[in-house]
């Protein structure tokens, strides 16, 4: 088996960002090279575009980043500095699906996007109110799949920031951060849609890194719901108390749902109409495998007491769930997590979940 790789990282803004790029300098400066590459392809956003122009459109959001994040963007400064890349390409490697986004509808203004055949998100999210599971417990999780290339650069951060809470997150080299939970037992966790509104804004790492510094459920939400979003991607958020919402978000519209007495499973495709109106078209393939895991995730989690065993079998459900790379896009499950804030504990797996063991984490 092999464990994820945990880096605890503490201090300023800048301090975390600078040993987080100086630990994974070079792994940062591949994955970097590689989604600065993939943005220019049309197969993914629709347009052949220059490397300049990519970079311009990433240097556009940047602004918007700092506005947002100034804290954020000290620890991707620091990251900068010890990798010598760029914001806009550390932009781009935090935020790569919601910047594809932004390069379909901004790429080239003379020229309407092409339908980009590759799409690279088979993620399965799921949120258990305390009333569904075991002894009263509330969850939130998922798989998270990205082209296998991904998997080497997953790890797990341990965050200690010197003004704001302690967090647990899992993301990949180089981001700051995609899935987690702080000490305040805010847990947040995404998986991603496809849009028409792209807009230079704010990628969604910096609005999970956000939802993570804060101390209550109402003022992550706030964080969420007041960002300009570069991108579309479906949001969970749950507290300690066994509150919960899921904002479907894309970049000019989104939906607001709370968590009452049922489960709520999301999969890649919108279930609001009025998102619907802005969504992209999904390839076939893979609106199907959308459905599938949203049809098939809402049966395994049927039960009146759900436990942490049913989610991590979920997690590995090769039916329809657990997905294993085939060309062309060589998607595979590059990890998942599982977190409960009524405890405090949190499970994460490297790799295909099927192949692999979940460790476990206490914050």
């Amino acid at each position: 088996m092999k464990s994820i790789r945990v880096i605890k990282l503490s201090g300023t803004p800048y301090d975390m960002g600078y040993a987080h790029g100086q630990r994974f300098h070079d792994e940062i400066h591949m994955f970097t090279e590689e989604r600065v590459r993939l943005s220019q392809d049309s197969d993914w956003t629709g347009h052949n575009l220059s490397r300049a122009a990519v970079i311009a459109l990433a240097e556009a959001c940047v602004a918007e980043h700092q506005a947002y994040a100034p804290d954020l963007m000290d620890e991707l400064q620091g990251m900068a500095d010890a990798t010598g890349l760029s914001l806009a390409e550390l932009v781009i490697n935090n935020g790569f699906t919601d910047f594809i986004d932004v390069v379909y509808n901004l790429g080239a203004e003379a020229e309407p996007a092409l339908a980009p055949p590759l799409v690279a998100d088979n993620c399965t999210a799921f949120m258990v109110p305390p009333s569904r599971g075991a002894s009263g417990q509330a969850f939130l999780g998922q798989t998270w799949d990205m082209h296998a290339t991904a998997t080497p650069y997953v790890i797990l951060i341990h965050g200690q920031p010197e003004a704001a809470p302690e967090f647990l997150t899992f993301t990949i080299t180089g981001c700051v951060g995609m899935i987690g939970m702080n000490s305040e037992g805010i847990c947040v966790g995404i998986n991603n849609l496809m849009a028409t509104d792209g807009q230079i804004g704010v990628t969604w790492p910096f609005v999970v890194r956000k939802i993570l510094g804060q101390t209550d459920i109402d003022a992550a939400l706030e964080r969420l719901t007041g960002a300009k979003l570069a991108g579309a991607h479906n949001y969970q958020l749950l507290d300690s108390q066994g509150r919960g919402y899921e904002v479907e978000a894309m970049s000019t519209s989104r939906h607001v749902q709370e968590l009452a007495e049922e489960t709520i499973t999301h999969t890649n495709h919108c279930l609001i109409q009025q998102n619907l109106d802005v969504a992209r078209e999904r390839p076939p393939s893979s609106q199907n495998s959308s459905e599938n895991r949203l049809r098939r995730a809402r049966e395994l989690l049927a039960n009146d007491a759900v436990t942490i065993d049913d989610l991590m079998a979920l997690t590995r459900d090769e039916a329809a769930i657990c997905t294993r790379p085939k060309p062309p896009m060589r998607v595979e499950s590059c990890g998942a997590a599982i977190m409960s804030p009524t405890s405090g504990d949190f499970w994460s797996v490297w790799g295909i979940p099927a192949d692999n063991e979940y460790e476990h984490f206490v914050i």
